[in-house]
């Protein structure tokens, strides 16, 4: 089947008792067995429930994994993957990684004993050097979250298989629509699903996707015991955003393109950081390796002053943190989503004062550049 019909219908098919063509939304918190240690594949919503299971197995399907698992958020589901190393393991990270992913390790788990670095993993030489004999893990985000780096996957796979590592890639950014990072030689893919795969904003939820039996055994066991499962109604809402992604991404990807296009030429932007212009020092990477760019762009205007006065005066754009809701959302990541990291990490990795990142929604682009074009005016 084609990735729109598996979205569509795997994991959704319509309710064998009624034929309702929506499956039911199962609300409860426990299920009745018919004897002891007999019941119906279900015995409390924490540890699982059939809405759960379905969304489950449409995000493997659309990842092409084995199976995944689902979260409350994307950070729970992130930090599952690192509970698979033990203490006195060591992972080579993303140098410009989401902030959450930062404090999450090196302020949260670095107590558990386990260490993290943070390299450039657009470059293998860095990557390689980073590697030590108590390496276990290399986690990849590509593109960067805000800085826009893309990572040869197929390269940095080959540095895991030489060194036995499990490698990880954040997908978050371009959904399996656009980039499916198991067909490059990931062992783990990791979404926050409040972004694209939700798409409107109106929920958090996270997902693990994994190809081999015995990491998918601990990421389950680390689910039911930490009670950090989906609950069924954002089960539902996740799967009904599903239903669209494909006609969304293809409208956040047109829209993002001819919005970089148009930064790029604004006399006002001292630089636009999107993989999808020519410019972009891995552009000919991300042709090769996604299927489109996206609707994600960074781009600065050379001072905190200039983007303060750039969000305080944009009209149709919304000042808000996360990202891939079907509305334009835009935000100053060094203020905002990267607080958490240190200012001089933040800037060696070049998240500026002046960088301003923009999740371009489906919305008409005229009217999102007419709104940026009078808010640029104003800097």
């Amino acid at each position: 089947m084609g990735f729109s019909t598996d979205a569509i219908h795997t994991g959704q098919e319509p309710d064998p008792s009624t034929g309702s063509i929506v499956p039911p939304i199962y609300q409860t918190s426990t299920y009745v067995q018919e004897s002891i240690g007999r019941n119906k594949g279900f015995d409390y919503a924490r540890t699982n429930h059939p809405n759960r299971k379905a969304l489950e197995r449409c995000v493997a399907k659309l990842e092409g994994g084995l199976t995944s698992y689902v979260f409350s958020s994307g950070m729970a589901a992130i930090d599952s993957v690192f509970r698979l190393l033990r203490p006195g393991d060591h992972a080579v990270l993303s140098e410009a990684v989401y902030g959450g992913v930062y404090r999450l390790t090196t302020q949260l788990l670095v107590q558990f004993g386990m260490e993290f670095t943070f390299v450039d993993t657009s470059s293998a030489e860095k990557v390689r050097a980073a590697v030590r004999p108590e390496t276990k893990m290399l986690y990849v985000e590509t593109p960067t979250n805000p800085t826009m780096r893309v990572t040869d996957m197929t390269a940095m796979a080959g540095i895991a298989r030489e060194r036995n590592l499990t490698f990880v890639v954040d997908n978050t950014f371009l959904s399996p629509y656009l980039q499916r990072p198991i067909e490059h030689g990931a062992h783990i893919v990791v979404h926050s699903m409040t972004k694209y795969l939700g798409g409107h904003s109106d929920l958090t939820a996270g997902a693990v996707v994994l190809t081999r039996q015995e990491d998918a055994d601990r990421i389950y066991f680390v689910q039911r015991s930490a009670g950090a499962g989906l609950a069924p109604m954002d089960c539902y809402l996740t799967a009904r955003g599903i239903k669209t992604l494909a006609v969304r991404m293809e409208r956040h990807n047109q829209n993002g393109m001819m919005l970089a296009k148009f930064l790029a030429s604004h006399r006002k932007v001292q630089a636009v950081l999107y993989p999808g212009l020519a410019a972009h020092p891995q552009h000919e990477l991300a042709k090769r390796q996604q299927k489109g760019f996206g609707g994600m762009i960074s781009f600065d205007v050379g001072s905190l002053e200039a983007a303060r006065r750039l969000l305080e005066n944009v009209k149709l754009c919304s000042l808000a943190e996360s990202l891939g809701g079907v509305e334009t959302l835009i935000s100053h990541p060094a203020l905002m989503t990267h607080a958490s990291i240190p200012p001089d990490v933040r800037r060696s990795v070049g998240i500026t004062d002046g960088l301003v990142r923009i999740s371009v929604g489906i919305e008409d682009v005229e009217d999102l550049q007419a709104d940026l074009d009078q808010a640029l005016g104003k800097v």
